[in-house]
């Protein structure tokens, strides 16, 4: 098919589009992960306190970083709906490498010297010191970095494969099988990986608290993959909307032929 002016820019603004929305997300929820918050506590009721695989008193305690890590499975599934592996391998190592881009802007910005006036300021009759707080907030140690790009990039490039193993088979029916499939897998991988690299194999949790930890935070991930799939459909409407029927039929057959974006 050859596409017209019009249409080779609606498929080069919809990359763009989809690629911001996935880096940004990427980015931001990188930084907010370091706050963890109780689950309960902000749904409205008490902790839980389950026992699991030997350890009492356990809760529904994660980072924040998966408020905004849906937004990202989206994405990235619409990219691989319409751009193939290809456009998902591209955004993915650009997105691993604006992330270490952010950490090393942050971690010069903590190196800085800061204004006299602005180490103590006064917050709701409190006074905090703001350069100490700063440091607190965006400072992560080297293996935790190492370790969220890492599984970052795996659980990207498992997903990736295992969405077009599954088209192969179904062809375009059945977005939701493709799309939950790969991304309960793949983020298997990168839950048990962060986890690992970050604080098992520096014997900052023993095997126990291990496993616990990542099964807690891995239910999360596989309940959203399955609760936002309504959510990918009404998207893939908007796009085939925007693009047109011929012009969003042709992405969809170069990306599933694997060819160039």
């Amino acid at each position: 098919m050859h596409l017209t002016h019009e249409q080779q820019n609606k498929k080069q603004r919809l990359f763009l589009v989809l690629g911001a929305f996935f880096i940004a997300n990427a980015i931001v929820a990188e930084f907010i992960g370091t706050k963890i918050f109780s689950v309960e506590r902000t749904l409205g009721f008490g902790p839980l306190n389950l026992s699991i695989f030997g350890l009492d008193n356990q809760n529904l305690n994660m980072t924040c970083g998966v408020l905004l890590w849906p937004a990202v499975f989206i994405m990235t599934d619409i990219i691989n709906e319409y751009f193939g592996q290809k456009g998902v391998r591209f955004f993915s190592y650009l997105g691993a490498i604006l992330i270490a881009y952010a950490f090393v802007g942050v971690f010069s910005a903590m190196k800085t010297t800061p204004a006299d006036w602005w180490i103590m300021q006064q917050n709701n009759g409190e006074i905090i010191n703001m350069d100490k707080a700063y440091n607190a907030v965006f400072g992560q140690g080297l293996l935790i970095i190492v370790a969220s790009i890492t599984a970052f990039l795996l659980g990207q490039l498992v997903d990736v494969y295992l969405f077009h193993a599954i088209k192969k088979r179904t062809g375009h029916k059945h977005m939701w099988l493709r799309s939950t499939g790969s991304t309960i897998v793949s983020q298997l991988i990168d839950t048990f990986v962060v986890l690992g690299i970050a604080f098992y194999l520096p014997g900052k949790m023993t095997g126990q608290q291990f496993i616990v930890t990542a099964l807690v935070s891995y239910t999360y991930k596989f309940l959203v993959a399955f609760a936002v799939t309504p959510v990918l459909y009404v998207i893939h409407n908007v796009v085939d909307r925007y693009l047109g029927k011929d012009l969003s039929d042709h992405l969809q057959h170069v990306a599933m032929a694997h060819k160039a974006i």
